[in-house]
């Protein structure tokens, strides 16, 4: 079946193969979606259609009694014979692991995770590992990872992106969903904000780098999230309809990692910020904030960055002058300061991509300098940053890093290595590539300051 031309309900997209343009075939391998009032009493019909009988459900204990007990209770009901864990390794690691397998019972054939983003990915990456089908019963709409077929959890200190699998139901009970804390749905709202720079430096990605791109992906992204910024009067009045559709455009998103085959239509250098703050969070033993809370803060920076390039005249001679002079010694000692614990990982990941390697750098600048008409002519038609922190301060939403206690050294920081969490490329590798990242952070530091929100 051919990819549409236009984008479509998130149901269309389900378990069928559809042949792009793009030299690709999209596919969610994702059986039912099923967000409305009452979507919880459907669990075991599901169960029973696809042909299961001893769920494994995992939660912790909050959301075991908002959701997990009535699941566990409709499930025997229907004859069949769960079983609960509830974690109580809630660091989403190594252990948090290790307690799901030791726990799972030898006879079960499906796990059922209640829950958000941590349990989420941990239940999509413990099950691929176990060779289980999963189930997801969302008890909240904080973030896209609910459709997506990659898991996120802590490996040696740092957030890793592992292999995993789509889960085949997912449930968002929408009387549920609207009982979740206003900050929860918020955090959601801001996770699919955070496209808006993703797909801006997927376009920088394919004109620079030569990456793969998919046109109908992009608009099918772009179409979900330009509807959500219609109805945010509706979300802030905490509609459930309207918390049904950021649900829908969540997993929407979220299922376009299985389509396009890896995040790279909803992950740009907004997630990278993001990404680093998680990992100092985890050395400093606090939680900056959610996901999403710090994806928005990161898309206003990572936009604010944006609009700097879009009115740069770039000095060619003085960017190729810094890769041929790059220091990988300094930038080595620099990545174990500012990533501690996890350095090894970035250092390695380095050592992989060679993102920074003087002759692939010198490579980058002929095609920047070439192109760069066309390159800042779509700089100059992102979202502007400053309206999104408006919207986003209107709705009750961190924007600024003052909001998530995000330091001047740490932001600092941030702008300068947030670009080594992942081989991928951003406006924030641009802004390397030319020589202006600290010229550029610098600027947008002193605006903050001015504007007391950093």
């Amino acid at each position: 079946m051919k990819m549409y031309d236009t984008p479509q309900p998130v149901e269309r997209y389900l378990n069928v193969e559809l042949e792009c343009d793009c030299g690709r075939t999209h596919f969610a391998p994702i059986k039912a979606i099923n967000i409305s009032s009452g979507a919880l009493e459907s669990l075991p019909g599901y169960v029973a259609e696809y042909g299961y009988a001893k769920p494994y459900i995992l939660c912790d204990k909050i959301t075991f009694e908002i959701a997990g007990k009535r699941c566990e209770e409709l499930l025997k009901k229907a004859g069949f014979q769960p079983s609960v864990l509830i974690i109580r390794h809630m660091g989403f690691d190594e252990a948090t692991l290790g307690e799901i397998v030791l726990n799972k019972p030898d006879d079960c054939d499906l796990m059922i995770g209640v829950g958000t983003g941590s349990i989420t990915d941990m239940l999509r990456f413990s099950s691929f590992k176990l060779g289980l089908p999963c189930f997801t019963v969302a008890t909240g709409a904080p973030m896209d990872g609910f459709s997506a077929s990659v898991g996120i959890m802590n490996v040696n200190n740092l957030k890793a992106t592992m292999p995993a699998h789509s889960t085949e139901v997912i449930i968002g009970d929408t009387d549920i969903l609207k009982s979740a804390p206003y900050r929860m749905t918020i955090a959601g709202f801001a996770d699919l904000i955070g496209k808006l720079n993703a797909l801006d430096d997927w376009h920088l990605g394919a004109m620079i780098n030569g990456d793969h791109y998919c046109k109908k992906i992009d608009e099918l992204v772009q179409a979900y999230v330009d509807d959500i910024l219609k109805k945010t009067d509706k979300i802030k009045a905490r509609d459930p309809e309207a918390i049904g559709d950021v649900m829908n455009a969540l997993l929407l998103t979220g299922a376009t990692i299985s389509l396009y085959g890896n995040s790279r239509p909803i992950s740009g250098g907004e997630h990278h910020m993001s990404h680093y703050w998680e990992v100092l969070g985890e050395q400093r033993g606090k939680q900056y904030a959610m996901h999403g809370e710090q994806v928005a803060v990161g898309t206003v920076m990572a936009l604010s960055v944006v609009e700097e390039l879009s009115r740069l005249q770039p000095d060619f001679e003085k960017a190729r002058e810094a890769a041929k002079q790059f220091d990988y010694d300094a930038w080595e000692a620099n990545i174990r300061r500012t990533y501690g614990n996890a350095a090894d990982a970035i250092v390695d990941l380095e050592k992989s991509s060679g993102k920074n390697d003087p002759v692939r750098w010198l490579q980058r600048l002929e095609v920047i300098e070439e192109k760069w008409p066309e390159i800042q002519g779509m700089l100059k038609k992102v979202y502007p940053a400053q309206e999104l922190r408006r919207l986003l301060k209107d709705l009750g939403c961190p924007c600024d890093p003052k909001d998530i206690g995000i330091t001047e050294s740490v932001l600092k920081d941030t702008f300068m290595v947030c670009k080594e969490t992942r081989n991928r490329y951003t406006c924030y590798q641009l802004a390397w590539d030319l020589d202006v990242i600290s010229e550029i952070s610098d600027k947008i530091i002193a605006e903050l300051k001015q504007k007391n929100a950093i």
